[in-house]
């Protein structure tokens, strides 16, 4: 299982769709509930997100790997969390 990491604003409203899809999710298919996500805003952090290459949010990072950027969908979310489970 790989870790995640999501840099986000909570003001962006794609980031507020990116929690939304994850959360309807983990209800939809329980094996996403084990997976660990770490959350990072990027505002109130910025030391650390200085440190990742990526310029627009939500971006996930699956074990150190960029794997989006960006604007996100639903199933874009769900390819995702499934390959965080491999």
């Amino acid at each position: 299982m790989k870790t995640i990491t999501l840099f986000y604003q909570e003001r962006c409203p794609f980031c507020k769709k990116a929690f939304r899809y994850i959360e309807e999710l983990k209800e939809e298919y329980p094996a996403f509930r084990d997976l660990r996500i770490d959350t990072i805003e990027e505002t109130q952090q910025p030391e650390l997100a200085d440190q990742y290459d990526y310029y627009y949010v939500p971006t996930f990072y699956l074990d150190g790997q960029k794997e989006h950027e960006g604007g996100i969908y639903k199933n874009e979310v769900e390819a995702l969390l499934r390959k965080a489970l491999e």
